[in-house]
């Protein structure tokens, strides 16, 4: 049995037997119950009617690519970085999109004046249609929508304070011959979801996924890094994941701060070694680690200045006024 504990302007907090969970805000109205607009293959269409057909090629094996981007303030942040990423994602994958990058910058930004999103969340994806049902798909159309919501932070506010905590996963970061590893397609995202899943059950929030040479790579959905004792920051070589946009905004502002930011492999040996670590992505922002499974970090003041200074980066027009 479920019930409420606290409801705020960040989000939900449920109780059950076993765990607390949080959801983002308005995470407890599906999101194919919602109100609004989607675009949707050049127009904007009602949210309730954003439907394609069970049996599409995205659908069943998993042909399909997409970009996840946050709006600070009305305007989406390195919304040209994020589309070039997509449409690099759906070259890699063999998808030759219906329109330009332009346009599909355009129609995030007319999607989320649209649905009045101030501070919220936008997903372009792109996919294969319905024409071929089979491994091979040479004559599938491809389709392309964008939905945009609000959204509060990706990490319990509260916990972020103190740092959340991660398990090691039982899953590796695939081989980079075996896979497009340098792209956001679906594909890819299942073992995240295994990964998360399990550090859930196990009682973290997240989880820790190492390369497929057993090297730390990353988390579910961000990018790692740790403080050692000297006051320098060390993050894993995107060579098996990707190279985040905030990983790299991060790296920029830690420079710019006098930090020596070391890019190398790191063994999951050395994690015992580091006093802080903290993950970044659009999603988890700068998120400071307290944990990895028995490995504890303190909530250095580097990383809050980190993201005191991230934060000032995205909402430009608060930090002019």
């Amino acid at each position: 049995m479920v019930s409420y504990i606290d409801l705020s302007f960040f989000g939900i907090y449920f109780l059950n037997k076993k765990k607390s969970i949080y959801l983002p805000l308005m995470e407890s109205i599906p999101y194919d119950k919602r109100s609004g607009k989607i675009w949707f293959n050049g127009k904007t269409v009602d949210w309730k009617d954003a439907n394609i057909h069970i049996l599409n090629h995205g659908l069943h094996y998993a042909s399909c690519v997409f970009e996840g981007e946050r709006v600070y303030d009305g305007e989406i942040f390195k919304l040209e970085e994020h589309t070039k990423r997509l449409f690099y994602s759906a070259k890699r994958m063999g998808i030759k999109v219906p329109y330009s990058q332009k346009e599909i910058n355009d129609a995030c930004k007319k999607i989320i004046d649209i649905q009045k999103v101030q501070n919220g969340y936008v997903r372009p994806l792109m996919w294969r249609g319905s024409e071929m049902m089979a491994i091979s798909a040479q004559k599938n159309k491809i389709h392309v929508a964008i939905a945009t919501w609000e959204w509060g932070s990706y990490f319990d506010p509260q916990l972020k304070l103190k740092g959340i905590k991660l398990n090691i996963s039982s899953w590796r970061r695939p081989a980079p011959n075996t896979i497009p590893w340098d792209t956001k397609a679906a594909g890819l995202y299942m073992i995240c979801t295994l990964s998360k899943h399990e550090a859930e059950a196990q009682g973290f929030t997240d989880s820790l996924m190492l390369d497929h040479e057993g090297n730390v790579a990353e988390a579910t959905g961000a990018n790692i890094f740790f403080k050692s004792k000297n006051e320098e920051l060390h993050t894993p070589i995107p060579d098996s994941f990707l190279d985040g946009i905030t990983r790299r905004e991060v790296i920029k502002i830690a420079k710019s701060k006098g930090i020596k930011v070391i890019e190398r492999k790191i063994n999951p040996d050395e994690i015992k070694d580091f006093i802080g670590c903290f993950l970044t992505g659009t999603a988890a922002e700068v998120t400071p680690v307290s944990q990895i499974n028995e490995n504890k970090f303190q909530v250095c003041k580097i990383i809050t200045d980190l993201n005191e200074s991230y934060q000032s980066l995205v909402r430009k027009k608060d930090s002019a006024a």
